[in-house]
């Protein structure tokens, strides 16, 4: 017999990327944490975008580089004292690198721009707050020479969130406001700073016991992709959510009180469960994405920690419409709901079958036998979260929904695999990347109603460009409707070829009648499209909170949330009926 041919294993990086250069800004996650593609993924890139293994030889415009840049700070040596003088000299940063790093965040043309050594919008110094008490000189002195203020937070943001486009200061809230200010087992509450990252607070509340002296353990629920990387501030101005929402809920479902400093003063709520002591300024305050305050607390919800009722499961549908019809019917059968609730369109199922070793095993062969076939089938998975009773009535129930639907059990397997690269996918965009492949994500929410016409829609755009693989699922689930996700994979290393691109997308998004945004927030990305679909009154609710919050436009300016656009840079597309 012949010796076989070794296998070819492209050429991905592995090294701490180098100190002070682009890289190491634009890496995702850990210095020294990476995931690759894996065979059958590499294989399906080669003949999806006509590439072969020399493509994969050498990587291309890997942003290895040192920071350099000539982008002189504007604040003048006096000002510069005065924030030595509030947060200590120790506390503000001056160099590039310092500069840079809070001025980008994960949106994909922040690491397009980090991959070119193109420097833009970065601020003129970074300061760390210590204290509430910093923040409120810091905002006051701000307001009075009017001097911009941004807000970085654990630097994840996908729409252009920190950007710093007025220069101006940025506070970096990760150093010191990181802490938790009260643990509360009679409310069931924990009151937190906004730099403290999501694996910190759950870690706290896994460990109320030996930390708090509580009765028992306790869980946040809140666990976007971006737990590892995020922090509380910017899960609450973004109106974030994490993947198991279905059943914890949404950020602002998780906030009972908050605290901010606004050039206007302090706006603090209490903590009650409930009031109808007129419009919500809770609600105001979340998603404004640092355009009216700082954000300086906030007092979550926390729930019971039992990990011992995590239930798992998954099904293979034969086609997406008795998928989706099961999925709604879950949702409405008013007999409690999954944590983890997530439905992938056959594209997104493929790729899962060999992301997730699954393709070419034993359960992939039984569904073949059984009718269930490769671009036909979709894959829902998930896990219940709760009391012992409750979790296992819901998969039951789950079970005998899924069943009527014609789905076959394919085991908690497939569902291990998901979660064991739910945070850790991200970091295959560098490989991609630094072959000429872009992988990005845009979501949106949907009624079930407007579901297939927003799906269909969508779909057709982002597949109108030749050779581009767009993964679609729904991952945020509710009795009216879902959250939308759609991810691309194209083969694009040109920054005005990503942005028409990116464009086209959320044009149509708009045009098909979806939300922008279920939870990535607006920021500066998504701006010329927010005020199209809220319409023009709404918008000026929004102006004139922004008019007595911060009447110089000293928080976050630029364009953030469409507040200070120019109206040539709008985009008001007309949205089409059913």
């Amino acid at each position: 017999m012949g010796k076989n041919k070794e296998t070819f294993i492209p050429k991905w990086y592995e090294d701490v990327p180098p100190e002070g250069s682009y890289r190491s800004i634009l890496k995702w996650g850990g210095p020294q944490e990476f995931k690759h593609p894996n065979a059958k993924l590499y294989g399906l890139m080669k003949k999806v975008f006509d590439m072969t293994d020399e493509d994969f030889k050498h990587p291309q415009k890997m942003g290895l580089e040192k920071v350099d840049y000539d982008i002189k700070p504007k604040l003048t040596k006096e000002q510069i004292n005065v924030f030595k003088n509030i947060v200590g000299e120790e506390n503000v940063k001056e160099d590039n690198y310092s500069r840079l790093q809070v001025a980008y965040g994960k949106t994909m043309i922040d690491l397009m721009r980090l991959r070119e050594g193109i420097v833009e919008n970065v601020p003129d110094i970074v300061l760390h707050p210590r204290s509430k008490e910093d923040i409120v000189k810091i905002v006051e002195y701000c307001n009075q020479e009017k001097i911009p203020i941004y807000v970085y937070g654990g630097g994840s943001s996908v729409t252009r969130g920190e950007e710093c486009v007025k220069g101006g200061v940025s506070l970096d809230m990760r150093v010191h406001m990181n802490k938790v200010i009260k643990f509360n087992e009679i409310n069931q509450t924990i009151t937190v700073e906004p730099g403290m990252l999501g694996p910190d607070l759950e870690k706290t509340l896994n460990n109320a016991q030996e930390l708090f002296g509580a009765k028992r353990a306790y869980t946040c629920g809140h666990f976007p992709q971006s737990f590892e990387y995020s922090a509380v501030g910017g899960w609450v101005v973004t109106r974030g959510a994490g993947q198991n929402s279905t059943y914890f809920g949404k950020i602002e479902d998780i906030v009972i009180c908050q605290e901010y400093v606004t050039p206007a003063g302090i706006i603090k709520t209490q903590e009650y469960p409930a009031t109808a002591t007129g419009p919500s300024i809770d609600e105001i305050m979340m998603g404004s994405e640092g355009t009216f305050g700082v954000l300086v607390s906030a007092t979550l919800k926390i729930f019971r920690y039992m990990p011992e009722n995590h239930r798992k499961f998954s099904y293979i549908f034969k086609n997406w419409e008795d998928a989706k019809n099961a999925a709604r019917e879950v949702m409405q059968g008013q007999f409690g709901f999954p944590s983890v609730f997530r439905l992938s369109d056959p594209e997104e199922t493929d790729i899962a079958m060999k992301l997730y070793g699954v393709e070419g095993t034993a359960i992939d062969k039984i569904m073949n036998l059984r009718g269930y076939k490769p671009m036909e089938r979709c894959l829902l998975l998930g896990f219940t979260d709760g009391e012992a009773a409750f979790t296992k009535v819901v998969k039951k129930n789950i079970n005998k929904i899924c069943k009527k639907y014609g789905a076959m059990y394919s085991t908690g397997y497939v569902t291990e695999g998901w979660e064991k690269g739910r945070f850790s996918d991200p970091y295959m965009r560098e490989d991609l990347q630094d072959f000429g492949l872009m992988t990005d994500t845009l979501e949106c929410c949907v009624n079930w109603e407007q579901l297939q016409y927003v799906y269909e829609n969508v779909r057709k755009y982002c597949k109108s460009r030749p050779n581009t693989i767009c993964m679609t699922h729904m991952s945020h689930f509710y009795p009216q409707g879902v959250n939308l996700y759609f991810i691309f994979i194209a083969k694009i290393n040109e920054i005005d070829d990503y942005l028409d691109y990116q464009s086209g997308i959320l044009d149509n998004i708009q045009r098909y009648g979806a939300a922008m945004s279920h939870h990535h927030g607006i920021g500066k990305m998504t701006a010329p499209w927010l005020e199209g679909e809220i319409g023009k009154n709404q918008m000026d609710v929004y102006k004139a909170l922004k008019k007595h919050f911060d009447p110089n436009n000293i928080m976050n300016p630029g364009g953030t949330i469409g507040l200070d656009l120019p109206d040539e840079k709008k985009k008001n597309l007309r949205i089409k009926p059913l």
